[in-house]
């Protein structure tokens, strides 16, 4: 009998499920988009009932794959969009508000009046994060403070937050397991990444109720079973990461120093940085990159809020193309930006500027700028702000030669190209694109017992191709400096 390995990859825009071999490979794929909510300016929410259904829908279309194929499911292992927050009640598994995602920027007064306290440092020593509305802690704080059933739910010990991982582990084992796992806590500025532990001083400060949160566990662990009556089979769940650590393990970033960066809806460089914990002196995030047998491999993480967010914004709200797939034709049908450049700060911008309040700008316009012009501007702006990470990094003393590049985004090998380009680095792009999917995957059977080390599971990437820079010294710099005065009008 084949033995197979779900992934269930649940992100910012729709909810897949991908049944892997045991040599790692894709057999199967399920994939359903749910609705995006923006209730305000600067709010953006899911509906945890829509998160649910899309994600058991395409669950239960792979496991009948799977036994169609004869196949058996050893394992199954959780990624996730991070940060993102939801509450529900303990007795029905009804939510008590939408999920409030992790663009989300309606917390920005709450984080504004925490910092005139001058808590920032004291948080950021413990949790590794700035005090900002991207993380949970805000977010569970709004719901507690705006929805009044809450408060009688808090009292009789029935109210549940967890991040979006916590929520599917707790339907899939129909209300048996609240849990989560290290790198998912890391990410809820509650968390004490030096001991391990929710965070008690700062639990008090927000004034959160410690009995809402998940128990914490490693990234490989033992998470429950799924329940008989919700997947008609019982199916250990053995690996839980955040999807953009989860796409770190993909890449085999395993050695200190290795690097990632991957382009979904948004952008996010992972820098594995061992058992060392670095404190970036230029705004980078300081995270757990996984946690096994207890012990914690730290990251250094610049997050970007919009990428592939800013071609869906091409897509459905100003409609200049029908598909992400057309981008490359139209970027490579114009030869220059013709001086434009497009600021995608929807909601803020993210490392190393930390400006929640910051809204999107073009800048650049002629009468001779065009449709494709503007399309090609807003895939550039993606590499112009990996060129502000990878800047920020090399201020922190850390050079990169190579990195490897995943996501949907990278699939243009324009984009590939100039990314290249721009950040003056080789960019490796590997056979498997869904590296957020591999990585649990690959965890959940090193659980199992499918591999038997990190060095197995490293031997199992390969190389799709790599992109070296073209462009000369001089063209960069006019590129940057174009980016740089785009980017200081957008931050007055």
């Amino acid at each position: 009998m084949k033995k197979f390995i779900i992934s269930i990859d649940q992100g910012t825009t729709s909810s897949r499920v991908i049944l892997f071999d045991i040599k790692a490979k894709i057999v199967f794929k399920s994939q359903f988009e749910f609705k995006q909510y923006f209730p305000k300016n600067g709010w953006v929410e899911h509906d945890p009932k829509e998160i649910w259904s899309t994600t058991i829908k395409a669950l239960k279309k792979v496991i009948k794959k799977a036994s169609r194929l004869n196949g058996k499911i050893i394992s199954i292992g959780i990624t996730n969009q991070r940060e993102t927050t939801i509450m529900w009640d303990k007795r029905t598994g009804k939510p008590v508000y939408n999920a409030i995602v992790w663009q989300d920027r309606r917390t920005q007064k709450y984080c504004n009046l925490l910092k005139s306290k001058n808590y920032e440092n004291n948080f950021r020593k413990k949790t590794g994060l700035f005090i900002d509305p991207y993380f949970s802690a805000t977010k569970i704080k709004w719901i507690i403070n705006n929805i009044p059933q809450t408060k009688s739910l808090i009292k009789s010990n029935n109210l549940l937050f967890g991040t979006v991982d916590t929520f599917l582990i707790w339907k899939l084992t129909n209300g048996k397991q609240h849990l989560t796992d290290a790198t998912n806590a890391s990410r809820t500025m509650l968390y004490n990444i030096n001991n391990n532990k929710w965070d008690n001083e700062i639990i008090k400060k927000l004034k959160i109720p410690m009995n809402i949160l998940p128990k914490v566990k490693n990234s490989i662990d033992d998470f429950g079973f799924t329940d008989t009556k919700i997947t008609g089979k019982k199916i250990p769940i053995f690996a839980v990461l955040g999807d953009q650590q989860a796409a770190a393990v993909g890449q085999a970033c395993f050695e200190k120093g290795s690097i990632k960066s991957t382009y979904g809806t948004g952008a996010f460089v992972i820098m594995n940085t061992g058992s060392s914990k670095i404190h970036s002196k230029n705004k980078l995030l300081t995270t757990i990159c996984y946690r096994l047998n207890g012990k914690n491999t730290y990251a250094l993480e610049g997050s970007i809020f919009i990428a592939g967010a800013g071609v869906q914004w091409l897509r459905d709200k100003i409609k200049l193309i029908n598909n992400a797939y057309e981008t490359e034709t139209i970027a490579k049908s114009t030869k220059t930006n013709n001086g434009v450049y497009v600021v995608p700060a929807f909601s803020g911008i993210g490392a190393p500027y930390w400006r929640s309040d910051a809204r999107g700008l073009i800048t650049g316009l002629t009468r001779d700028s065009d449709w494709k012009t503007l399309v090609r501007a807003t895939v550039e702006s993606v590499a112009y702000q990996s060129y502000d990470l990878f800047r920020s990094m090399s201020k922190d003393g850390l050079k990169p030669k190579i990195i490897k590049i995943d996501g949907g985004m990278v699939a243009n090998n324009w984009f590939s190209q100039f990314l290249s380009d721009i950040i003056d680095l080789q960019v490796i792009r590997p056979k498997v694109l869904e590296t957020t999917a591999l990585g649990v995957a690959v965890f959940a059977g090193y659980k199992s017992g499918v591999f038997k080390s990190l060095k197995e599971i490293t031997s199992l990437w390969k190389k799709d191709r790599d992109f070296k820079p073209k462009i000369s010294k001089a063209n960069r710099n006019n590129l940057i400096k174009g980016w740089n005065l785009a980017i200081k009008r957008t931050l007055v």
